[in-house]
């Protein structure tokens, strides 16, 4: 059968890609611990950012405990809870929340300030990857869940491994403390080691982060104690900055920016911004400042233009990259302790207490556009929302210690 080609056939087939191309460059999968670019942004366009009265979750799962992230990849979403006395990685349909499988990874780990496993899976290809609080970390698959290898890790930390696995490469970079150094690089598809680098023993609790600076690329594990820069290849050394905060709490994830890298912690340490030059085959940091406008206790701010967005320890905040000065600020207990993730010049934050808004990323100030409460809390710990949000698909996925809900915010029903 042949077909004849005119302008009204080829308008119309020109018009249909157009607007397919446009839809799938407005949505974007989010497949690991702070999204496609390590930085916090979402490459989503076009979502709600107000609306009328409460927002009503399309879907919700109790889960168990954890303060795991959400990854979702190619309509499937994973992430951690307790089931059965066990540390669980689920996946679900990420549109419609049924569960498509779950395994038991490791034994139960519990703590007063919330049970279950902390860190974010990371999705590779076909195989999902995930490290548990008592030091179990593991590559599954991604269509059935079956495993691929596991290995174990036994300097846990006071408040459990929370650290996620950084895929770079052909390796799975983690940060485990303990003998033979503090950061460690496993061939990903073996789990069979490469290189370690740091004689901290203390693991910290942030995950690997991954720059390239002046055409070369560089890993910086955040650990107890220290800041340690190692060369990706090979592991070799580039620069150690010592670090220390309260309780070994180093927990949020180092940023890169413009030849600079930033370190934030929480307690009485504060933040500080070093310049980084090359001295050879190693890297010389130099301080720029350090402040203590900004605690980070676990929370990790999003940079957009210059400016770092953030909840930390004492409220939600503006605060210049460069200068380390507050532009503005929100007190209140409320403003503790909450996540933001950003898209599309939007600030999408979820406080402790389980309310989300959505606010245009001003240097100026923070007035929401959108807010909506997601989690009823009713006190005391067990409830709190301390896991930063997920966008992806025009879908918001949120959780607190044991709920996961999904909230559609596209403007109107596409076909999945």
């Amino acid at each position: 059968m042949s077909i004849r080609f005119t302008r009204r056939n080829f308008l119309a087939i020109f018009y249909a890609v157009a607007l397919s191309s446009a839809t799938v460059a407005s949505a974007a999968d989010w497949p690991h611990w702070r999204g496609p670019n390590y930085d916090g942004h979402s490459s989503e366009t076009g979502f709600k950012t107000s609306w009328d009265g409460e927002l009503t979750p399309v879907w919700s799962k109790d889960i168990g405990a954890g303060y795991s992230g959400i990854s979702v990849a190619d309509g499937r979403l994973f992430t951690c809870g307790v089931r059965d006395g066990k540390q669980m990685l689920f996946c679900f349909d990420a549109n419609g929340g049924s569960e498509k499988w779950a395994v038991g990874f490791e034994t139960l780990y519990e703590n007063g300030w919330g049970d279950g496993a902390r860190s974010t899976p990371t999705v590779d290809g076909d195989h999902v990857y995930v490290l548990g609080a008592l030091g179990t970390v593991g590559c599954y698959k991604v269509d059935d869940g079956s495993t691929v290898w596991t290995r174990k890790y036994d300097a846990v930390p006071t408040w459990g491994y929370s650290g996620s696995v950084l895929i770079e490469g052909d390796k799975a970079i983690i940060t485990v403390g303990g003998s033979g150094g503090g950061m460690k690089a496993l061939n990903k598809q073996t789990g069979e080691p490469i290189w370690a680098i740091g004689d901290d023993a203390n693991s910290g609790y942030s995950t690997p982060y991954p720059f390239t600076f002046e055409g070369t690329r560089y890993v910086v594990g955040f650990l107890g104690g220290s800041a340690v820069i190692a060369h990706a290849e090979n592991g070799k050394e580039a620069a150690t900055i010592p670090w220390e905060t309260s309780y070994k709490v180093n927990a949020a994830t180092p940023i890169y920016h413009d030849g600079h890298l930033f370190l934030s912690s929480g307690y009485s340490t504060g933040c500080g911004l070093f310049k980084l030059s090359k001295d050879g085959d190693r890297l010389d940091p130099k301080e720029v400042y350090t402040s203590k406008k900004l605690k980070n206790k676990f929370q990790t701010p999003v940079l957009y233009r210059g400016k770092l967005f953030t909840f930390d320890q004492r409220s939600l905040k503006c605060v210049d990259f460069n200068s380390g000065d507050i532009d503005w600020e929100e007190r209140g207990k409320e403003n503790q302790h909450g996540t933001i993730v950003f898209a599309d010049k939007h600030l999408i934050t979820l406080n402790q207490n389980g309310v989300l808004k959505i606010a245009k990323a001003s240097p100026k100030e923070f007035e929401p556009t959108g807010t909506t409460t997601v989690f009823e809390q009713k006190g005391g710990r067990g409830e709190q929302c301390w896991t930063v949000p997920t966008l992806a698909n025009g879908r918001l996925y949120m959780r607190n210690l044991k709920r996961l809900v999904c909230i559609d915010l596209r403007k109107s029903e596409r076909v999945d």
